[in-house]
Parts: structure tokens; sequence; C-alpha cells
């Protein structure tokens, strides 16, 4: 009972300045929405593609596009939560809240809901800005998309802050890993553009394959698209959770051993 309360304290403490800049929660939408604005549109003939050249089962761009849009924004929106824990590393508040009676983990765990009821809300209301156009919803592809998307964002987030712990002191490190890796992330899964066996260089297919992210892509697609059976919801949903379990280790690890 004491991990939950204090999950809860920690989630309340780093929720309630996230309510009150709203602001804050739209700037980091802002490369999705740039993207479903100005590159969408062009897409309308790959709406068929998928990563291994396969078809999606339906002739609307929106509908191939959205998914790995919401895969961006769980990258962007969380991948960046260890900058928060390093400006309270550098003000001194993430020592007064080391020398509390708050269970380390539960520091960890708080901090990550946070980071994922936020991103829910921010794609909810994609879907939801998504509903004029022919972006097809599918209420039980979409529950099941959104909580792949959290299990994922769970572990983003959780990597971040692991990194964040590890860059105490040291900022620069942080940023340029963080860069370093977000990139490919971005680029590698084929969310912009299906990288497939024949129209991508082997040793980017190859890439591709071992990126994380895009099985979770994949799975994104099939689930949006109404497809629940299928190697491509197993794949994704193994991604996925392997991330997360990687990343809530490497942060709890990371938050116990911090000093004061």
């Amino acid at each position: 009972m004491k991990v939950l309360n204090d999950t809860r304290t920690a989630f309340a403490r780093e929720l309630g300045p996230e309510l009150r800049r709203p602001a804050g929660l739209l700037f980091t939408m802002l490369l999705p929405f740039l993207f479903l604005a100005l590159f969408a549109p062009l897409l309308s003939g790959l709406s068929g593609m998928s990563r291994v050249g396969g078809n999606t089962g339906t002739g609307s761009s929106w509908q191939w596009f959205a998914p790995g849009m919401l895969v961006l924004l769980a990258l962007s929106a969380t991948a960046g939560a260890g900058a928060s824990l390093l400006n309270e590393m550098s003000s001194g508040a993430f020592e007064r809240m080391l020398v509390t009676p708050l269970n380390r983990a539960a520091m960890l765990v708080g901090r990550v809901l946070k980071e994922v009821v936020i991103l829910l809300a921010q794609a909810v209301l994609i879907l939801v800005l998504l509903l004029p156009s022919s972006f097809r919803l599918r209420p039980l592809g979409a529950l099941a998309g959104l909580v792949l998307l959290m299990v994922f964002g769970v572990g983003i987030g959780a990597l971040s802050f692991a990194l964040a712990l590890r860059s105490r002191g040291r900022q620069t490190l942080f940023y340029g890993v963080q860069q370093m890796l977000f990139f490919p992330l971005l680029l590698l899964p084929g969310v912009l553009l299906p990288i497939t066996r024949g129209s991508a260089p082997t040793w980017l297919h190859v890439l591709s394959l071992v990126n994380p992210a895009t099985y979770v892509v994949e799975a994104e697609r099939a689930l949006f698209d109404g497809r629940f059976a299928g190697t491509s919801v197993l794949y994704g949903g193994l991604a996925a959770t392997a991330v997360a379990v990687l990343g809530v280790v490497a942060g709890i690890r990371g938050m116990r051993d911090a000093s004061v």
C-alpha cells in the first residue's frame, strides 16, 4: 500500500504543473500535426503498402499514415521526458525529493504514468481531429492500439528518465544521446514512407527489422485497421513489452542508485 500511495503522490506532483500549462502539451504535438497536415495527402499512392510489402486492406492514406503518427507522438512526447528530471537536478528539487520517505521505485513509476496519461490524451485528440477525414475509426482496434501505444510510451519514457539519471550534471550528454537515438527510431520504422525489401537498400531494410519501433508501427496499423489476428500484432506487442520492461528496470535501478 505504501508503494501505491507513494506512486499516487509522485504522479499528482508531476501532473499538476502540466495541467497548469496546457500550451506545453500542445507544443509536443506540433511535429505529428505537421506531418499529418503536410505529408499524409501526398501518400495516396502508397496507402496499401506495409513494411514487408503487403496490403493493409484499406484504400485510405490516412489509415496507413495516422497510426505511424501516433507512434511518432509517443516518441516525441516521451523521449524528452528526462529533460524535466535534469531541470530538477540542476535546481536542487530532485535532491529534496530523494531525502523524503517516498519509495524510489514509486518516484519513477509516478513520473512515467504522468507521461503516459498525457500521451493518451494527445493521441485521443489526434484521433478526434481525424474523424472528418477518410480515416475510419474502429473502436475495438483503436482501443487496443491505444493500449499498445501506452505500453510503448512507458518504455520510452522510463528509458529517458534512466538516461537523465546517468547524465546527471552533463545535460549535453543527455541531449546528444537522445537525438542520436530518436531519429533512427523515427525514420527506420517506415513511419513516413514504407521501407520494403524491394524499395529500400538491403542494409536499410535490415536496420528497420532490428528496430523495435518498426514492429510497434506495423501492429498499430493492423489494429487500427481492425485486424487483430496475424504476426504483426504479436510482434508489436512483444516489442512494446520488451521496451517497457527494459525501460522500467533501468529507470528503477537508476533511481535507487541516485544519491543526494
